[in-house]
């Protein structure tokens, strides 16, 4: 698509966040699993909310279905066809919206141990921050129950902020404050907004607490990306639950320097991985040296030293750059 020198379209423009691999998995995926493994509770359905079909199309959808399967759930699929907003995206998928439920945005990854408070109508999950100020946050009483939220405060409000996963013993509450939003058309910066229904539900004297996380780790841009992807396979090694190197790959004259992914029927010729790289399935890499890096599935890499790259699927690239983000079917020759 562009020749050295030329401007590439960002990656984020050529994959959706949820679907880049961290560690060999799609962040929707990961996210999901370990949501799964804090509730310590069987999950009878898992809805998911896509837009775009062109982005989010029936290999998305049957990639789900599958996830919601090895959880031993039902796999529902919702579209939301405008973007207007967490508390419209909820909506959408307004069959499901009864008893306990938790909902989460797929674009971040967490890792957390703790029991969800049975006294609680909901559970809000914050991460102790440095800078509380660059982020929306909880306010909590006496009782370290939630009584506000408070988006990115001038004035100290507190140190915990919201990462975007909520718990409710019934969701069906949520559902009937955000109908309230829809039909009053209350918006907050052109969108429809889940605090606002969060904030019906407090006023009503529903009892919110905290769950706190012990890493929270965000997927929104190619840097914040390769350190999730550092760090979760940091995480992974050091649990020793996954197997990180598949057995069908194939090294001749080369190191792989852990921890690392290496995926299916990937080919390593004359060359130095890691520490910190990804590889997806079915990539060739040869003559290089990768070094935290992310590369997805079906790429070909030769005459490379990368550090700090992203790379997406069916790439072809032969070069010297050392720090890029290159998107789908891009070639670089």
């Amino acid at each position: 698509m562009a020749g050295r020198g030329s401007r590439l379209r960002p990656h984020s423009l050529t994959v959706p966040k949820p679907l880049i691999p961290v560690a060999g998995q799609p962040i929707v995926h990961r996210l999901v699993k370990d949501i799964a493994k804090v509730l310590k509770q069987p999950i009878e359905e898992i809805a998911f909310v896509l837009g775009d079909p062109a982005w989010f199309g029936d290999d998305v959808v049957a990639s789900l279905e599958d996830l919601a399967k090895g959880l031993g759930a039902k796999a529902s699929i919702y579209r939301q066809d405008q973007p207007l907003g967490t508390g419209h995206a909820i909506m959408c998928a307004k069959p499901s919206l009864s008893g306990p439920a938790v909902i989460a945005y797929a674009d971040t990854l967490i890792r957390a141990e703790f029991d969800l408070d049975p006294t609680a109508d909901s559970v809000i999950w914050t991460k102790q921050v440095d800078n509380p100020e660059a982020y929306g946050v909880v306010k909590l009483n006496a009782n370290d129950e939630i009584i506000e939220l408070v988006e990115k405060p001038e004035t100290f409000i507190s140190d915990q902020a919201v990462i975007g996963i909520y718990y409710f013993k019934d969701v069906a509450t949520l559902k009937g404050k955000l109908q309230e939003i829809l039909d009053e058309n209350i918006m907050n910066g052109g969108e429809y907004q889940i605090n606002d229904g969060i904030k019906r539900m407090m006023a009503e004297g529903k009892i919110f607490k905290t769950g706190t996380v012990d890493e929270w780790m965000d997927c929104g841009n190619k840097a914040i990306t390769i350190e999730t992807n550092q760090r979760m396979l940091g995480f992974l090694k050091a649990d020793g639950e996954e197997q990180l190197v598949a057995t069908s790959a194939k090294l001749e004259n080369s190191n792989i320097i852990e921890p690392c992914f290496i995926g299916e029927n990937v080919v390593l010729k004359n060359t130095t991985i890691g520490p910190f790289v990804s590889v997806g399935n079915n990539s060739i890499i040869e003559n290089t040296t990768v070094k935290n890096s992310l590369i997805q599935t079906n790429t070909r890499i030769k005459n490379a030293n990368l550090d700090n790259a992203m790379i997406g699927n069916h790439v072809k690239y032969d070069g010297n750059f050392t720090s890029i983000s290159i998107g789908d079917y891009s070639v670089l020759e």
